[in-house]
């Protein structure tokens, strides 16, 4: 009998999903006449990805890609848009993207515990967000004393995102193999943004395909990442990955997917004429080829090489190199000057509690004074300072001190003897350095860049929890192995 029943309640459940799949096709099928194209173009992805989920085994993985190669797409939608927002260097709209669907696919196996281990203590992954969350609570205070408390909230619900994906990193992960899996979709969505930007660069045109737009700016590429300088971060930091992966003791598909990103990003990052781009990836290769020399793990003639092919590819790629370099900008490194002036004049007048998250952008023109003569209208191209004039000394101090643990987390990690996770842990520190480099020169609020800067986080803060449980273990196994 209770077989009977069992085949029975499967039967149910069956009709009742089958009920269920109708109705979202009959409802997709008619409403999709009625939704804009990027709307239509999300919905038609997400009922594949569904679709897809039903019959592979690893939904979770497949929900994994699907969050990380959404960071370069941008699949998104922007609900309740507001365009004078957006010219002036807000985010314009409440974000809405895959990433956002494969989140709740994804909390909503861990929270059924399908995708933790129940072993695992609460505490331990908890106490390690709160660097990020106490920054995600004075980004929500904001909101109190926010200008347009519209505009405050489309950040914060973007900001809340990043830290969900944050603790779901290092509540679930929790082997080497989740680690490489992570970093290995990294460098495949790099590949292909590579790819994207090389083709764009000789077709020397945006082109839009599917809700996916590829953009061109005269000579400079942003790809599908946003603006130029925005993809130059993104591949900053993917290529502090692949730089890890490669001095990493892996097998050879390991190897050569790095190697192939790697030098896909390199001709990549040339195209999107980033200068801020190319100082954060030459100190974050000097400052990794320092450490990993003084480690052994590169020697002073890989380093050479190294430096060769950079120099070919400076000298085959002169023209677009030295002229981004030398040429007449049109005043664009010149206008931030003012933009920081004016960033000061905002926190003069609010320096312990900010004009609100995302704000500072709408009040740049208040700011403004004869004596300034001509100010390009635009969001503080400063990151720290746009910080600290939207969300207070204390939101400041708090973003500053997320990103300080996470680099110390990294060079703790570094510093143990793992040849997976160190290497690794080199590779995203660096870059993650480099990174917070280029953030003083730019406005780094949208999402592709702020979500891969927290994503990396919560590997190297994941990695540092593996390291020193691998530690603790030869710790225990040592006394007796000793004869």
């Amino acid at each position: 009998m209770p077989f009977a029943k069992d085949g029975a309640l499967d039967s149910v459940w069956g009709v009742l999903a089958a009920v269920g799949i109708g109705i979202l096709l009959g409802t997709y099928a008619v409403g999709i006449t009625y939704l804009s194209k990027t709307w239509a173009t999300l919905f038609t992805v997400g009922l594949l990805a569904l679709f897809v989920a039903m019959i592979v085994r690893n939904v979770r993985k497949l929900l994994l890609a699907v969050l990380i190669l959404d960071i370069p797409l941008q699949l998104d939608i922007h609900l309740y848009y507001r365009q004078d927002a957006a010219d002036l260097g807000s985010l314009g709209g409440l974000p809405v993207s895959l990433t956002t669907f494969s989140l709740i696919g994804l909390y909503g196996l861990w929270l059924s515990g399908s995708a933790v281990r129940r072993n695992q203590p609460l505490p331990k992954w908890l106490s390690m967000s709160l660097p990020a969350g106490l920054y995600v609570l004075f980004v929500g205070l904001s909101l109190l004393t926010a200008y347009d408390k519209t505009l405050a909230l489309f950040e914060f619900v973007l900001v809340l995102q990043l830290l969900l994906i944050y603790i779901y990193i290092l509540g679930t992960v929790r082997t080497r193999d989740d680690v490489l899996y992570i970093v290995s979709l990294l460098l495949i969505a790099l590949i292909f943004e590579s790819i994207i930007i090389v083709v764009l660069r000789f077709a020397g045109s945006t082109v839009k395909i599917a809700g996916i737009t590829g953009r061109v700016y005269d000579t400079r590429v942003s790809g599908t990442v946003g603006s130029p300088n925005n993809a130059g971060a993104y591949i900053v930091l993917s290529l502090g990955a692949a730089t890890g992966l490669l001095m990493a003791r892996v097998s050879k598909a390991y190897t050569w997917l790095a190697m192939l990103a790697f030098a896909g990003g390199a001709v990549a990052l040339v195209f999107t004429l980033s200068r801020g781009g190319w100082l954060a990836f030459a100190v974050f290769m000097s400052l990794l080829s320092i450490l990993a020399l003084r480690r052994g793990w590169l020697s002073a003639r890989v380093i050479a090489v190294v430096v060769v092919v950079g120099l070919v590819l400076v000298l085959a790629l002169h023209s677009v190199v030295i002229e981004r370099l030398t040429a007449d900008d049109r005043g664009a490194a010149e206008s931030r000057i003012p933009l920081m002036r004016i960033a000061f004049r905002i926190i003069r007048d609010h320096p312990i509690l900010g004009v609100g998250v995302n704000n500072s952008p709408m009040l740049t023109p208040s700011y403004i004074t004869p004596d300034m003569g001509y100010v390009w209208v635009y969001g503080v191209h400063n990151k720290y300072l746009a910080v600290w004039s939207e969300i207070g000394m204390g939101g400041l101090l708090a973003y500053v001190g997320f990103l300080s643990a996470t680099l110390r987390r990294g060079w703790n990690c570094f510093r143990a003897d793992d040849r997976v996770l160190a290497p690794l842990a080199l590779g995203l520190t660096t870059a993650v350095f480099g990174h917070m480099i280029h953030m003083i020169f730019d406005t780094f609020r949208s999402r592709p860049n702020t979500q891969l800067l927290w994503l990396c986080a919560a590997l190297l803060s994941v990695m540092q929890i593996m390291s020193r449980e691998c530690d603790r273990q030869q710790d225990i196994e040592e006394p007796f192995e000793k004869p």
